[in-house]
C-alpha cells in the first residue's frame, strides 16, 4: 500500500500524532511520500518511515504556484491508494487525481468547505468537528477517526532538572504559547496555590506576556518556562497533575499523553475533552477561564493522592479502550483500500 501526504504545520499536538501515524504505517508496511514544510524539529522522527519532500506552500512563495502541479505528477508516476493532507491548508494542494481516495484530516473546525473541493473524505478527530462539517453543507464521505498516543511508560526527570523541589506539587501543562491555550488561567490559578510549581513546556507568541504575567502575580519563581521538549513523557510522569486550560481544543491529545504516563487531568469544558472525559470519573472539568475553579480543582488532587491515583487509572482505561494505536492504525488502512 501507498500512502502520500501533505503536511504544513509547526510543532504541536497535531504534529506529534502526524509522527505517531506515519511511523505506525510503517510498521504495518505501508510506503509513505511526505511533503512537509522545512527545518521541522520532528523531522528526524519520521525520517526512516517515509520519504520526505520540503516545501514551504506559503501564499507568496514560488511554491504556491508550482507545487500542486508536482504533486500531480507525483500521483500520476508513483500511483498511491490514498493522497492524505493534514488541515485546510494543505488541502488546497490535493489534486483532482482520480486513481485513489483522497483524504483530508481534520483536527479542528473549519471555517468554510472551499479547501476540500478535491477531497473525497474527511476525517474528523471528533464527532464534534463531523457535525460541524456537515451543519456547513458537506456531502460527501466523513469517518470519525481519532487520534493515538504512545503508552508505553518511560522513568521520570528528576525534578532538579528544572530546579523544583522534590516534595513541592507539581502542575504541568504544554502547547503552543497563544491565547486559546489558557495559560494565562492556569498562571492565576497556580498564584492562589502558594506551595504549587508549574511547569510549561512549548513556546509562542505569547510567550513574554505569560512571563510578565506570571511576574506580576509574584509566581516567577514558581513556573518553569521549558521550551520545546523532544520527548515530554518523562515530564509528564515527573509531574503530580496535568491542566489543559484551552478555550477550545477539539481533541485534546494533550490530555491522552498524561494518561499514558498515568498522571491525573484537570480539563477545561472545552469542545474535545466533553466527549471522552467524565468529570469526577477519568478526570476533573473546570468552566473555561475559571482561575479559581482550576485553583480548587489541583487543590483537591494535591491533597488526596487516592483521588488522584483513580482518575489516573479510569482516564488510562479510557485511553486504551478509545484511543488505542492498533485500532486508530486499522481504520486507516481501512480507510486506504475502500477505493483501491
Amino acid at each position: 500500500m501507498k500512502v502520500m501526504h501533505f503536511h504544513f504545520g509547526k510543532d504541536g499536538g497535531a504534529e506529534r500524532f502526524f509522527v505517531h501515524l506515519v511511523n505506525a504505517l510503517a510498521e504495518r508496511g505501508v510506503e509513505q511520500t511526505s511533503i512537509i514544510r522545512p527545518n521541522r524539529i520532528w523531522r528526524h522522527e519520521i525520517k526512516d518511515a517515509t520519504r520526505i519532500k520540503e516545501s514551504q506552500f506559503r501564499n507568496l512563495s514560488l511554491d504556491r504556484l508550482l507545487l500542486p502541479r508536482k504533486v500531480m505528477r507525483m500521483a500520476q508516476r508513483d500511483k498511491p491508494d490514498a493522497l492524505m493532507a493534514w488541515a485546510p491548508r494543505a488541502s488546497e494542494l490535493m489534486p483532482a487525481y482520480k486513481g485513489c481516495i483522497k483524504i483530508s484530516r481534520l483536527g479542528d473546525y473549519p471555517p468554510r468547505l472551499s479547501y476540500f473541493r478535491n477531497t473525497d473524505c474527511l476525517v474528523c478527530n471528533t464527532p464534534g468537528i463531523a457535525e460541524h462539517v456537515r451543519k456547513l453543507g458537506w456531502k460527501r464521505d466523513i469517518e470519525v477517526i481519532s487520534n493515538f498516543t504512545s503508552t508505553e511508560r518511560v522513568e521520570p526527570i528528576s525534578r532538579a532538572v528544572l530546579d523544583t523541589p522534590a516534595d513541592a506539587p507539581v502542575v504541568m501543562s504544554m502547547g503552543r504559547f497563544v491565547p486559546r491555550k489558557g495559560f494565562a488561567t492556569l498562571i492565576e490559578a497556580v498564584s492562589r496555590l502558594p506551595d504549587v510549581y508549574l511547569w510549561l513546556l512549548g513556546d509562542g507568541e505569547e510567550r513574554d506576556n505569560l512571563q510578565r504575567l506570571a511576574a506580576d502575580l509574584g509566581v516567577s519563581e514558581r513556573v518553569r518556562f521549558a521550551g520545546w521538549q523532544k520527548d515530554t513523557r518523562p515530564f509528564l510522569a515527573a509531574a503530580d497533575i496535568f491542566v489543559m486550560a484551552s478555550s477550545h481544543e477539539p481533541l485534546g491529545n494533550v490530555i491522552l499523553e498524561a494518561w499514558a504516563q498515568g498522571t491525573p487531568v484537570v480539563s477545561s469544558r472545552s469542545e474535545g475533552p466533553q466527549w471522552f472525559m467524565r468529570d469526577g470519573e477519568n478526570g476533573l472539568m473546570v468552566d473555561i477561564g475559571d482561575a479559581d475553579g482550576f485553583a480548587r480543582a489541583i487543590e483537591l488532587i494535591a491533597n488526596d493522592r487516592a483521588l488522584g491515583a483513580a482518575l489516573a487509572e479510569r482516564g488510562h482505561e479510557t485511553l486504551v479502550s478509545q484511543f488505542s494505536k492498533e485500532a486508530i492504525t486499522d481504520a486507516y488502512l481501512r480507510l486506504f483500500a475502500s477505493k483501491r
